[in-house]
């Protein structure tokens, strides 16, 4: 019950950091989206493992929780406490969060929108059959009673001769064969 509870409240404390910079730009800082997400992970994992966290297990990850809190409390009142009385009193007025909630719709409704056309493209070629077009002249690899029946098809190429050995001193014949050839 503890751990659910915690868990929901990290995942909601995670993702208000995540939406900072979307939503109060003037107290957020270029590390916090993944602070947000070490956050929401550490939610996510309260909430799939409630069952398996009970007493000092338990009793551990809430005072982590406390502390991770207690010192997050800490670094949001520094922020506050940098920001000019102009800043304060915008950050405080309806008008702005009113703004900013309008503003975070809007890209909320856009990237719904781009998913939801990235789907329908996705389906219209999976419905046409699967998009993937063979390319005219693709060579294609042949068994090789095939290619032993007509080596005129084969594509002209200056290669040595492939060499069938049974024992070590047949390679070794070879690689001296070669090296007196090539010194």
């Amino acid at each position: 019950m503890v751990a659910s509870l915690s868990g929901t409240l990290a995942l909601v404390v995670g993702l208000a950091v995540m939406l900072l910079p979307l939503l109060a730009m003037e107290l957020s800082r270029p590390r916090d989206s993944v602070w947000g997400a070490v956050v929401l992970l550490l939610g996510l994992t309260l909430v799939t493992s409630a069952d398996r966290l009970t007493g000092s297990p338990m009793l551990a990850v809430l005072c982590g929780g406390l502390l991770i809190g207690r010192l997050g409390l800490e670094v949001l009142q520094l922020r506050w406490r940098v920001l000019t009385p102009e800043e304060q009193q915008r950050l405080l007025s309806v008008e702005r969060w009113q703004t900013s909630l309008k503003e975070l719709a809007a890209t909320i409704a856009r990237g719904v929108a781009a998913v939801a056309a990235t789907g329908t493209t996705l389906a219209a070629a999976l419905r046409r059959g699967g998009g993937a077009k063979p390319t005219a002249g693709k060579r294609w690899v042949r068994a090789d009673s095939e290619a032993a029946g007509s080596p005129a098809s084969e594509p002209n190429t200056s290669t040595l001769p492939t060499a069938v050995v049974s024992s070590f001193a047949e390679i070794d014949q070879l690689l001296q064969a070669a090296s007196g050839q090539a010194g």
